[in-house]
């Protein structure tokens, strides 16, 4: 059961961006990494993505090129996923999919080989550049990729929303754990909301 929403009475401001996290081919199509409810949730992001376009960012995970490459236990990660390096994937494969390419450009795409946005990337710096003071979360893994992307935001004091009906993940159990979590555990720097209640709030530039 989903955890009730926590977010605050405080309304969104106009330097809220949205961050949709890893909505790509290869967790779409069947394969060891799909996530099957991704459907469930696409459109309920692609309501925030239209809403404010101009507010929005991707982030796209780009495994390693070939088994047994990277640093550490990232090797051995690579080697136990070798269908899912580059040069097994099948073309487009690490693409957005397709009904969120209409929205890049004009929004970033990052791109990143961990599941933190922030480490190697221009994520912070893109930001700053836009004076933002609160991230809107949503895409996949809510266990992973969405975790790493939320706890770096806590981090750097931003206020930190996860849009709860606009995530996935591959393991209903762990994504019901993280989204309680985020609304008990972390409650003091994280917020849950549904996509409605942010559709409602946020104030257009």
């Amino acid at each position: 059961m989903t955890a009730e929403p926590t977010l605050r009475d405080d309304p969104i401001g106009a330097n809220a961006v949205h961050i949709c996290v890893d909505m790509q081919a290869m967790f779409r199509e069947a394969s060891p990494w799909s996530m099957p409810w991704m459907e469930r949730v696409l459109p309920r992001i692609i309501d925030l993505c239209r809403a404010h376009p101009s507010q929005l960012a991707f982030t796209r995970f780009i495994p390693a090129r070939r088994p047994g490459d990277g640093q550490g236990t990232w090797k051995r990660y690579y080697e136990r996923w070798a269908d899912m390096t580059l040069e097994h994937l099948g073309p487009g494969q690490v693409d957005l999919v397709p009904e969120l390419r209409r929205f890049a450009p004009p929004a970033p795409v990052i791109d990143k080989p961990v599941y933190s946005p922030w480490l190697g990337t221009n994520l912070r710096e893109h930001l700053a550049q836009r004076r933002c003071d609160t991230i809107i979360v949503t895409g996949g893994e809510t266990d992973m990729c969405v975790l790493s992307t939320v706890l770096g935001a806590a981090d750097y004091g931003l206020r930190t929303i996860v849009a709860q009906d606009a995530l996935c993940s591959a393991s209903d159990k762990a994504h019901d754990a993280m989204i309680e979590l985020f609304s008990s555990r972390y409650g003091q720097h994280i917020e849950t909301a549904v996509v409605d209640q942010l559709l409602e709030r946020w104030i257009t530039p």
